[in-house]
């Protein structure tokens, strides 16, 4: 069953539409890659999906049990403070911070969550390290950590990659394939769309004169796949 299904999703702020006529749906194992211009509506997708705006018209559906508050979600680099005054573990933990409810502290099962979260991304012997002072790729890993510490089956990516050289890129969905192989699904705005098609399952194209959603497959036998 599909962890997430959009049905003619139009998405906008104050009634005014971004981007129209969006039906999609992600599955277990899935990585989506969105991509478009800039304007297009891609970050406005994102906060859609994670609940953040609410559509203007169209459904956003979550099954297999999946809540909205259980999607995971890493931000473009930009909206993440890079010298925040913490260490790599308590940026991981704080992805604990939905499931404590009122509870005041973290707890055991937090800590083992984060832990393993750490784990699972390669960023384990980081957990002590200053946030500010790891580097680019590093600091995703944690990001990502966090991610997976609120979520257990689907995460958005925003621009995972920017700021990254094509070393640490390459690492990062290289790990990504990992976490899908154990069920989990994805969904990635991206611009660096060449190396995003090496890893993705399916394809959303938000540019005029209307979306499209393909298989990645599909989607590099057209005469514009992988050239952008």
């Amino acid at each position: 069953m599909a962890y997430l299904v959009c049905d003619e999703l139009k998405v906008g702020y104050d009634g005014k539409p971004v981007a129209t006529g969006l039906s999609f749906a992600v599955n277990p194992g899935d990585l989506l890659c969105v991509i478009g211009e800039n304007g297009a509506g891609k970050s406005t997708l994102v906060r859609t999906l994670l609940g953040l705006l609410e559509p203007i018209d169209g459904e956003v559906r979550f099954g297999d049990g999946l809540k909205p508050g259980e999607v995971g979600y890493l931000p473009q680099q930009g909206d993440v403070q890079r010298d925040f005054p913490a260490s790599a573990w308590e940026i991981a933990l704080s992805g604990c911070l939905v499931g404590l409810g009122r509870r005041p502290f973290f707890g055991k099962e937090e800590r083992r969550v984060a832990a393993e979260a750490l784990e699972r991304v390669g960023a384990a012997d980081l957990r002590d390290r200053p946030f500010s002072e790891l580097s680019g790729g590093q600091q995703q890993r944690v990001l990502l950590a966090r991610a997976l510490c609120a979520a257990s089956r689907l995460i958005v990516l925003d621009e995972p990659t920017t700021g990254l050289d094509p070393e640490a890129s390459h690492a990062l969905y290289e790990l990504l394939d990992a976490l899908r192989a154990g069920g989990m699904a994805i969904v990635a705005v991206t611009h660096d769309v060449r190396e995003a098609l090496g890893h993705a399952t399916h394809v959303l194209v938000l540019d005029e004169p209307k979306p499209l959603f393909v298989t990645a497959a599909e989607y590099r036998s057209m005469p514009r796949g992988g050239a952008r």
